[in-house]
């Protein structure tokens, strides 16, 4: 059972610090907002899962190296501990929000694989019938608004339950959406190819020039476009993806945490303990614990 937080004061310190395209923590607790989208003017990252509904307009992400389109009244779902930002929108697009956080995604009863690929940089759309979602989601905030805790508790069991069917639902589709051959503008397409290259060789030592000669790009001209895009540095952005993944090796893995702290790229286990605390507030055994304790 969930014990649902003051909403106001949990947004405005939500809001703060996503403008400012730092961690936003780790609370234990569902969240169902409703604003209207808009550009982010740097990328953020938190550790819920999150699920969007677009009402209308078009809505476009950079998540983990690629552009992703968001439909009107079709959810999309992704791990936001993967640095991510708005980089297009539709003007005056209402967009429902929902946070689901870590613990109990971990502890859905879904496919392992399936649940690796969210933690590893999948972007899932909902296959089929759009009506029926707009509908329901119209309801979670309303009820989400205006409902008790025992409301808010039947929301928070059907979105659990509207996740297990879209990862179902992904694991058979294995489509994927082909995205359309539009024109990008360069310094997109110099953020798409570091990224990629980050999310490929992130557990290797990496240098901004190293990064750089693989993209085929000036590192001035790297930091220069991926500040542009993201609002934060090539190696900031290594930093955050490095934490993600060692998230997930730490709530999914028995691997040690000094063999983590390797394989996600820190190079020791004292540097490793160092960020993680600074970033999150936490050590790399606190936060395994938290997420073992969801049993």
């Amino acid at each position: 059972m969930y014990l649902f937080p003051n909403r106001s004061i949990d947004m405005a310190k939500r809001t703060k610090t996503a403008s400012q395209g730092e961690w936003t923590g780790s609370p234990r607790t569902f969240l169902v907002e409703r604003h209207t989208a808009d550009t982010m003017s740097a990328a953020h990252w938190h550790d819920q899962i999150e699920i969007n509904l677009l009402m209308s307009g078009r809505m476009t992400y950079l998540f983990n190296g690629r552009q992703e389109h968001v439909e009107a009244g079709r959810l999309v779902l992704f791990w936001a501990a993967i640095p991510h930002q708005t980089i297009e929108v539709t003007a005056d697009s209402p967009l429902i929000c929902i946070y689901l956080p870590l613990a109990d995604f971990l502890g859905l009863a879904i496919d392992k694989a399936e649940r690796q690929a969210v933690m590893q940089g999948a972007f899932l759309a909902e296959q089929g019938s759009m009506e029926l979602t707009t509908a329901t989601a119209s309801r979670w905030i309303e009820e989400w608004q205006t409902g008790d805790n025992t409301r808010r508790q039947l929301i928070a069991d059907e979105v659990k339950l509207k996740v297990r069917r879209m990862i179902l639902d992904h694991a058979d589709y294995r489509g994927g959406s082909k995205e359309a051959a539009a024109s990008i503008s360069p310094s997109i397409r110099h953020v798409q190819a570091l990224t990629g290259l980050i999310n490929t060789h992130f557990s290797e030592r990496l240098t901004l020039a190293q990064l750089a000669k693989l993209a085929e790009v000036h590192p001035t001209t790297a930091n220069r476009v991926f500040r542009d895009v993201l609002g934060i540095s090539v190696m900031e952005y290594l930093t955050r993806y490095r934490l993600a993944r060692a998230m997930h090796e730490l709530a999914e893995s028995e691997a040690s945490i000094a063999g983590i702290a390797h394989t996600s790229g820190f190079g020791s286990s004292t540097r490793f303990y160092d960020v993680f605390r600074r970033r999150t507030g936490t050590t790399p055994r606190q936060f395994r614990l938290a997420m073992r304790s969801r049993d």
